[in-house]
Parts: C-alpha cells; sequence; structure tokens
C-alpha cells in the first residue's frame, strides 16, 4: 500500500465497516511506519483486473509479536479466496519480522472471518468487551504461534488480481 492507495482504500473501509472506519490519517500514520530499514509495518494492496481495489490487509510488528491490524475485501469478492491470500502476506510478512506469534481482533459476530483465521492456525485467547466502537461489539481475541516447519499457503489466483505493498 501507498500513498496513493488511501483514497480507494477509504471508500472501502467505509463501505465494510460503516460505524468503525479507520480515518486517512490512521493510515498514514500505518504507512509512515512500512518503508525504510527500520520498518514495522507491512501493508497491501489487491486489485482486480480493471484496477479496481479490492482489498487491503496490513499487520505490525513489535519485537517478536504480530499484530494483524485490519484486513478485508469487497464484498464481490468474498469466497474467492481473496482474504486468505492477503493473510498469507501478512504472515510471510511476520515471518520476516521474525515474529514468534501474531495476534488479531475479530468481531464476535463476524463468523466467517473466524473461520479463515482458524485455517491458518489461529486460535481463541480471549475477548475484549466493547472493543468495536460506537457499537459496543466485542472482539474475539485469536493468536497463531508461529510454526518454521509449516509454509502458509493460499488458495489459487483471483483471474487478473495483483497484489502489492
Amino acid at each position: 500500500m501507498r500513498w496513493w492507495d488511501i483514497e480507494p482504500v477509504l471508500e472501502l473501509e467505509h463501505e465494510l465497516f460503516p460505524e468503525d472506519a479507520w480515518s486517512a490519517g490512521m493510515f498514514w500514520s500505518e504507512l509512515a511506519h512500512a518503508r525504510g530499514p527500520g520498518a514495522t509495518r507491512r501493508y497491501v494492496v489487491a486489485e482486480d483486473e480493471s484496477g479496481r481495489l479490492v482489498g487491503y490487509a496490513g499487520l505490525a510488528a513489535a519485537g517478536d509479536l504480530g499484530d494483524v491490524q485490519t484486513i478485508a475485501a469487497a464484498r464481490d469478492q468474498w469466497g474467492t479466496g481473496l482474504g486468505a491470500r492477503l493473510l498469507t502476506d501478512l504472515l510471510r510478512a511476520a515471518g520476516d519480522f521474525e515474529c514468534a506469534e501474531v495476534l488479531l481482533e475479530v468481531r464476535v459476530d463476524n463468523t466467517r472471518a473466524q473461520k479463515l483465521y482458524a485455517r491458518f492456525g489461529f486460535e481463541p485467547i480471549g475477548f475484549r468487551r466493547g472493543y468495536y466502537q460506537p457499537g459496543n461489539v466485542d472482539a474475539l481475541v485469536m493468536r497463531r504461534i508461529s510454526d518454521p516447519e509449516h509454509s502458509v499457503q493460499a488458495d489459487g489466483p483471483v483471474q487478473g488480481e495483483t497484489t502489492h505493498g
């Protein structure tokens, strides 16, 4: 993800997360830590064959801990494997950052996303009550412990889709 991706990311962000969408400033702040020798973030976007932004994802790393900051796929991409490919990219980045474990929060009512994370070895470890505001929706906290014996695999590519950081 680069600065010129922020506007289309925000459009998708507001469509998918109308109550608790990130602001442009939040994305700018994250991207400020995504480049250079001291980078601690990895943000990527996915585009379809027409160049339309159809997904994005971000990871923050601190020491040996990674945290999935965001992951989103346009509704017309649900069921195509895009979410799995975005998550695969983040987990590879976590490996590059030498993270021993990766955490994430997911809405308790988002079972589709929870199933995706479970497929990648994330396990529930707790709840954050009222985490998603202003809707006061609880978050399920999930953790994946790195296993160097098993590589991360994604589903096959979507026709014409590109992903770039």
